[in-house]
């Protein structure tokens, strides 16, 4: 739950952007959780164009759900965290907002959403120091540094049913770290897309439903890269250690294309591999 501070907070910036989205990402830059919804900002907003003001005013409202109530949604959420509050509404025969507000406000739980998560290696943590460290003697030598990246990154949207991580949610007053492995031999569309500092390019959808060194390379030729140098002449290019980008044919392109100013598997400045959580793609996208 936002705290009157992180509410007003994003009526401010709203006020200054104009943008939801903007306003989340200043939300999660700032204080390090996951950003409240838009519906929730914009009823901050209308709170505040209506009162002056974000604090909750308790009214005289519905008596307080009873304590046997709150056992039964108590022991029913202990049986199965997994349950969904309008199952257990319609378990229960409540409202589903009485099931939400009991968890939230009287049980304090929370609701968790399932993770799909990378393995790490042994090696991984030496390799994303090192990286970090020489991004920031880069960045003392030219504050300006990582305005000049373009990070890129493909994704995989798979057509057959998955793991919903927005719906799927595991109630419980700490966080059970429950995960989910992604099946890889589903019908899919692969996507690739760039982001640096002003500018995103893409999406761009692989007509192939595999990837290799040849269709990749061509989607940098004749899609990526003359778009990244018209608005960047000496961009320096980022991609992860998937197996299309390790193709010689791709790494020649690159070394030829960026002198000295690539980012990848074997190029000249190393990518730690396994580390999604360094590319801005996976928050702003």
């Amino acid at each position: 739950m936002a705290t009157v501070q992180e509410k007003a907070m994003c009526v401010l910036w709203f006020f200054e952007t104009k943008s939801v989205i903007t306003t989340q990402c200043r939300f999660r830059n700032t204080y390090k959780k996951d950003p409240p919804s838009d519906n929730s900002i914009r009823r901050w907003l209308t709170q505040f164009q209506e009162t002056d003001s974000v604090l909750h005013r308790k009214g005289a409202g519905r008596p307080s759900t009873s304590q046997e109530n709150v056992d039964s949604i108590q022991e029913t959420f202990n049986r199965s965290p997994r349950k969904s509050t309008r199952q257990a509404a319609v378990q229960l025969h409540m409202p589903h907002t009485t099931i939400r507000n009991v968890l939230h406000n009287r049980l304090h739980l929370n609701a968790y959403k399932v993770q799909i998560v990378q393995a790490l290696h042994p090696i991984d943590k030496p390799r994303r120091f090192d990286f970090a460290e020489q991004i920031l003697t880069r960045l003392e030598d030219d504050e300006n540094y990582l305005r000049k990246w373009f990070f890129s990154d493909e994704s995989t949207f798979h057509v057959s049913g998955k793991v919903n991580k927005h719906n799927c949610r595991i109630w419980g007053s700490k966080n059970p770290h429950d995960y989910r492995e992604l099946e890889r031999d589903s019908p899919k569309v692969n996507v690739w897309c760039a982001l640096s500092h002003t500018e995103v390019i893409g999406p761009f959808f692989f007509a192939e439903t595999t990837l290799n060194s040849v269709t990749y390379l061509d989607m940098l030729e004749m899609y990526a890269v003359p778009q990244m140098q018209q608005h960047q002449p000496d961009v320096i290019f980022q991609q992860d250690g998937a197996p299309p980008h390790w193709g010689m044919i791709v790494r020649d392109f690159l070394d030829e294309n960026f002198p000295d100013r690539w980012c990848g598997r074997g190029g000249p400045i190393p990518w730690p591999p396994r580390s999604p959580d360094i590319t801005p793609l996976d928050f702003f996208l």
